[in-house]
């Protein structure tokens, strides 16, 4: 059961180290803490990842910046309590870790997989400049009962597709996770700069019908 499981959120990131650790949570004794890692995306542009780490997979008393990794674990939320209201945070759990010592230039070194169902009303707009673009929220079920929350944006013909799920449907997604930095208005005199993080969408797929872009 939970190998099936495990299957429908599947995560790959290579990258670079930019972080020390910081203390996240225990669970029965094990320690889970946080780094990040920097990934770089095609157009030379970076994305800097959360990745939670348990301190049974690596030594977390180690400075490890600037070392590269490969990363294997799956795409998790959870609801922080802040500011009065909850926060959905995301981190790549990470199931394995390996030291490289270069990372080739022509593989993928930020790959996802979610086998999920839509939880919320896909939205649709346009940019001015007419730019297609849909947000689809995704749950993605866990072992003991637990779910993942997942936003995903998708563009193009991807968007006029997922425009038209409807909730509760099953949807596979491949496709890269991105960081986005935007400004959150606080009070009428303070802006603070917030970093997003979502599966920017490469393709989509309703398992049923079998329709694919």
């Amino acid at each position: 059961m939970t190998d099936k499981v495990i299957e429908n959120n599947q995560v790959t990131v290579m990258g670079e180290i930019v972080s020390e650790f910081t203390f996240s949570h225990e669970i029965f004794g094990e320690g889970f803490y946080m780094v990040d890692v920097q990934v770089a995306r095609l157009s030379e542009s970076m994305d800097i990842i959360p990745v939670m780490v348990s301190e049974r997979l690596i030594d977390v008393n180690e400075d490890y910046q600037g070392a590269l990794v490969v990363i294997n674990g799956q795409f998790r939320s959870y609801n922080r309590h802040d500011e009065h209201k909850n926060k959905l945070v995301l981190s790549v759990f990470a199931r394995e870790i390996d030291f490289v010592d270069e990372i080739n230039e022509n593989i993928k070194t930020n790959q996802i997989y979610l086998d999920g169902y839509v939880c919320k009303e896909p939205i649709y707009r346009k940019t001015p400049l007419g730019r297609e673009i849909a947000d689809l929220l995704l749950a993605v079920n866990r072992p003991y009962g637990k779910s993942d929350y997942i936003p995903c944006i998708c563009w193009g013909r991807n968007a006029r597709f997922a425009s038209n799920f409807d909730i509760g449907e099953r949807c596979l997604v491949w496709g890269r996770i991105q960081s986005r930095e935007y400004m959150k208005k606080i009070s009428e005199d303070d802006i603070e700069k917030r970093v997003a993080y979502e599966v920017s969408v490469s393709k989509l797929e309703i398992p049923d019908s079998y329709d694919e872009y």
